[in-house]
This record gives C-alpha cells, structure tokens and sequence, in this order.
C-alpha cells in the first residue's frame, strides 16, 4: 500500500510541476510529504490516502473549512486545502506549525456515529490520558470543530499539536 501512496504522490507532483521534499508523517489513513514548486518558492503538504472513502470526508471537511473561512480554531492553525486529486487521492494543502489541528480522515461531517455511553466513556478517558492537562483545551477545539458539523472522533496529540 505504502507503495502506491508513493507512486501517487510522485504522480500528482509530475502533474503540476512540483517535487518531492521529503515524508513529514504517516498514519492509518495514508502519508504526508512536503513538496515543492519548481518554478517559484512555495512549499506544501502533501496527502496521499490509502482508501477512497477517508480521502473524501477529508477533502469534504476542508472544503466546508474553507466555506466557513476557517484559519484557525481557538488559535490553532489549519491547513488550507489548495488542491485534490480524487484519482490519486491527493490533498494537497498549506503547512503548518504548532499549535495546530489537523488530519480529518477520521472524522465524521454533519452527524457522529452512534456509540454506545460506554464506548464514548472509555473514548473519553483514552483522550484524557493521552492529553493529559491540555484534555480540556482540546475538548473545546472539539467543540468548535462540532459547531462546524465535523465531528473528530481520533484526536491525539500529533492531530491536535499544542506549542
């Protein structure tokens, strides 16, 4: 699979005149490179999702963002989706640097999936303990992002990076 994500990558950059930089992260959904423009200076992010179904709630989350002209949520950057590419299912977007929110594969657009009360204590307690003391900021950057219809069900600490 890795490997297809990499031959998409290289494929949207043959596309538009970009390059390859170098891999920023990985997760279940896909990776994320950072590429380059030749002709000018810019630089982006680039991510390559594994599976068709992620890939559009994440370009559908950063298109309603972007509708909303969304830049940050409780003064933590997000990235601006500056292009797709639904055949090799490429984001590319703006880069960002900490604090920032980000990564919405996981995420649910308009309504969350229905748990049971016990599935969303034992959600509860998992985030309070990898978040630790910023648990609470990080329920309200929830919050917001629900004030917006979307719905993240995975946050972590490397999606909802503090300074």
């Amino acid at each position: 699979m890795d490997e297809e994500v990499i031959e998409n990558a290289e494929a949207y950059c043959a596309r538009h005149g970009l390059r390859l930089i170098e891999r920023l992260g990985f997760g279940v959904h896909g990776m994320v490179f950072l590429i380059a423009g030749n002709a000018e200076l810019r630089t982006a992010a680039l991510k390559v999702l594994y599976e068709r179904v992620p890939y559009r709630r994440e370009r559908a989350i950063y298109e309603r963002l972007a509708e909303m002209s969304v830049t940050e949520i409780r003064g933590f950057e997000v990235p601006h989706l500056l292009n797709a590419d639904d055949e090799l299912l490429a984001l590319e977007m703006t880069v960002v640097t900490a604090p920032y929110v980000l990564d919405f594969a996981g995420a649910w657009l308009d309504f969350p999936p229905e748990f049971s009360d016990e599935v969303w204590q034992d959600w509860n307690q998992k985030n309070e303990e990898q978040f630790a003391g910023d648990w609470p900021a990080a329920q309200a950057i929830l919050g917001e992002l629900e004030d917006f219809g979307i719905h993240m069900l995975d946050p972590s600490p490397s999606n909802i990076r503090f300074c």
